[in-house]
């Protein structure tokens, strides 16, 4: 009788464990509470997403238009664009710098005073645009007209008439003019190595005619299988 026992006790024992085992109960997971509509508000100005932040206020002011946590948001978030305004107004971007600014007086009107030093900046900077367009617009009403470049293309390409003496030297009269008159760099193209020389120095004589302060920048280029031409590249002043 004594295995009997034995056996007896161990499958009890053992029986025992396993209803331990079940009734032990299983933990799960801990999973992190979503963030309420307040905390997603706070996160989208923390992060600079201002757009989502202004959908999110107008639904809270919708929702809840009586919470006092109103103002402080709308505040935090007037004082975001006004940040980004002046941001973006450094980095010369007038057009986006009054746009956060407008934003900024919209969501706290009855405070101007915060926002009239950006907006005294802006106006500033629009004054120095329009100045600047003025001076540029005087500028190229002063100029003569041009005879062989394009002045707004960054280059014009000139054929040269090398076979007609009498061509070229009309030619040259009128690349010398807009040489000087618009301050182009010259690049000569040519297929030959000995056509520079004669044509650099046919080009400086007129240049120096017309004005014999200016420092005339030419240079060549061979290009053996294409017939000659120039390259006019005017100074850009921006």
């Amino acid at each position: 009788m004594k295995p009997f026992a034995s056996r007896y006790l161990l499958l009890a024992a053992f029986s025992l464990i396993l209803s331990a085992c079940a009734s032990k109960p299983v933990e799960s997971p801990v999973v992190p509470a979503a963030p309420d509509a307040w905390q997603q508000l706070q996160q989208s100005i923390a992060s600079n997403e201002l757009a989502t932040a202004e959908d999110q206020l107008a639904t809270l002011q919708a929702q809840s238009p009586d919470d006092s946590r109103l103002e402080q948001y709308q505040r935090q978030l007037a004082e975001a664009y006004l940040q980004r305004s002046q941001i973006v107004l450094q980095k010369g971007d007038v057009n986006a710098a009054a746009t956060a600014l407008s934003r900024a007086r919209a969501l706290m009107p009855k405070a101007p005073a915060l926002t009239g030093g950006v907006n005294g900046a802006i106006a500033q900077a629009r004054k120095a645009e329009l100045e600047r367009a003025e001076a540029a617009l005087k500028a190229a009403e002063a100029k003569p007209k041009a005879k062989v470049i394009d002045p707004t293309a960054p280059s014009t390409v000139v054929a040269l008439e090398i076979r007609d003496i009498g061509k070229l030297r009309r030619q040259l009269d009128d690349i010398a003019a807009d040489v000087v008159n618009y301050q182009c760099e010259v690049v000569f193209q040519v297929p030959r190595k000995a056509d520079y020389p004669w044509l650099s120095t046919l080009l400086g004589k007129r240049v120096e005619k017309r004005d014999p302060s200016f420092e005339l920048n030419q240079r060549h280029e061979i290009h053996r299988s294409q017939p000659a031409q120039v390259v006019l590249i005017p100074h850009r002043t921006e």
